[in-house]
């Protein structure tokens, strides 16, 4: 079981069907518009996706960092914009887990493991990887898969799915999680053929080169990997598993790759950024991370001074991290990482004031932004001023395109310090069913149709609402 566990979880798609493949199978491939897309109608992957997304954010183990998502979620953007299905509408998150992963599921959700983006060199080698999985997803090669988890409910499929991803991360759990789901299935998984592989490469890297990325990151990363899978035994790295790295598909990559040498950015200081804080967080030896930046001084690159404000920080010296953070921002001052954490460092030194200053003036260079508003709504409502983080947020979801759990989660705090209590009940059920907890947000929303002076528009929406995740909760107990 626990091989089953690790294998299952490296696989790209979490837990479908194991279906037949052979090298005859490329001629058969769906392309974008065959009768293969009547297997799932796009509806039913939306709601497949939303629900596997909800069984994982339940697992507790996705990063919560803002910045490092927005960094993930702005890449993966700018190579879905430039994919074969640009209004595909995809979503990237990352995962807190020490592999080298990465895997595309149901309906274009894109999960990262911190241990890829900590082992890739340089931007392009990261967007190799999500140009690759986002092929995956574009040409279709999970709709197979669908059609046998059809046999299976929706919220069953979704369970699944999260509990191999549970199982990385907790062996007990998840064989806990695959055993009470074996009445559906004993293995249900996906391992992508050579074909496909090969066709995600050469997609990926016309996703790259249109993206503006220097494609040869993609054979790169390929190459070291498969250079130090000697180093693993029986242990591959998990992107390998079900991901076959072979000589001969490194080397067609790197041929397609080396038609476009010179084209395309290779780093960014975004992802020097990202990669430096999550350095600096997993770091056990801060004392020893501090004195090496410090005999470096001359010589440290932004992103590398940008860690030496961390580890500071990290170390409990507030002054220094202060001063580091100051002459950043002061450096580049559009770049949102430096008032972002300076505002935060405030919080921390007692001084709300300044914080709050600091982020009213981040709003208002930055009107609506998401990283923003959240962090300013929290410091808010720490401080005393509950209505205006509820109207910042309210304004923030209202426009539909921010299902965060955490901005409904502030939403019900802000409401319920006002004494709104049907939109502190209403917000609750959001968060609540947002982390897969069908069964709590039942409970927030009788509650809120219990509120009186309830208004006829109010008790129409809760109560549709309700009966949603009602059958929803009939599915989820069935299984």
């Amino acid at each position: 079981m626990n091989h089953l566990i690790r294998i299952t979880l490296a696989g790209t798609l979490f837990g479908f069907a194991a279906l037949p493949f052979s090298h005859a199978d490329l001629a058969d491939l769906p392309s974008m518009g065959d009768t293969a897309g009547q297997l799932i109608s796009p509806e039913q992957e939306k709601q497949f996706g939303e629900s596997f997304m909800r069984q994982i954010r339940r697992s507790g183990k996705l990063v919560q960092d803002p910045e490092l998502n927005d960094y993930l979620q702005q890449l993966g953007y700018r190579l879905a914009a430039a994919s074969d299905a640009p209004g595909y509408g995809f979503t990237f998150f990352l995962v807190d887990d020490p592999s080298i992963n990465a895997f595309a599921g149901p309906g274009g959700y894109i999960g990262v493991h911190t241990g890829l983006l900590l082992a890739a060199r340089n931007e392009s080698e990261l967007a190799g990887v999500l140009a690759h999985e986002i092929a995956h997803v574009t040409q279709r090669h999970l709709l197979r898969a669908y059609e046998a988890a059809q046999r299976m409910s929706l919220p069953t499929a979704a369970a699944l799915l999260a509990a191999i991803l549970i199982g990385s991360q907790d062996s007990q759990a998840g064989q806990a999680a695959l055993v009470g789901l074996q009445a559906a299935s004993a293995q249900y998984q996906i391992n992508f053929t050579r074909a496909n592989e090969h066709e995600a490469d050469r997609v990926g890297i016309q996703t790259l080169v249109r993206s503006g990325i220097d494609p040869r990151g993609m054979p790169d990363f390929f190459e070291r990997l498969h250079q130090q899978s000697r180093l693993y035994g029986n242990r591959l790295p998990e992107f390998l598993s079900t991901h076959p790295v072979t000589t001969s598909r490194i080397a067609e990559t790197a041929a397609r790759a080396e038609a476009h040498a010179g084209e395309g950015r290779q780093d960014s200081l975004g992802f020097q950024l990202a990669r430096t804080s999550l350095q600096v967080e997993s770091s056990t030896q801060l004392r020893d991370l501090v004195a090496d930046y410090e005999a470096r001084a001359e010589g440290l690159g932004e992103a590398e001074r940008f860690g030496y404000a961390l580890a500071l920080w990290r170390t409990g010296d507030h002054e220094g991290a202060r001063r580091e953070l100051t002459r950043l921002r002061q450096q580049n001052p559009d770049r949102l990482h430096y008032p972002l954490n300076l505002a935060r460092l405030e919080l921390e030194r007692n001084q709300p004031a300044r914080a709050l200053a600091l982020y009213e003036e981040l709003l208002q260079l930055n009107p609506g932004n998401v990283t923003v508003t959240r962090a300013y709504a929290a410091a808010l409502l720490t401080h005393g001023e509950p209505s205006r983080a509820r109207k910042l947020l309210t304004s923030l979801i209202q426009r539909g395109e921010n299902r965060q759990p955490e901005l409904y989660r502030l939403l019900a705090e802000a409401a319920g310090k006002e004494g709104r209590r049907r939109e502190s009940h209403e917000a609750t059920a959001e968060y609540y069913y947002l982390n897969g907890q069908t069964h709590a947000a039942i409970d927030q929303l009788e509650l809120a149709l219990q509120v009186p002076g309830l208004e006829f528009y109010d008790n129409a929406r809760i109560s549709a609402r309700l009966h949603t995740f009602k059958n929803e909760a009939r599915q989820e107990d069935a299984r």
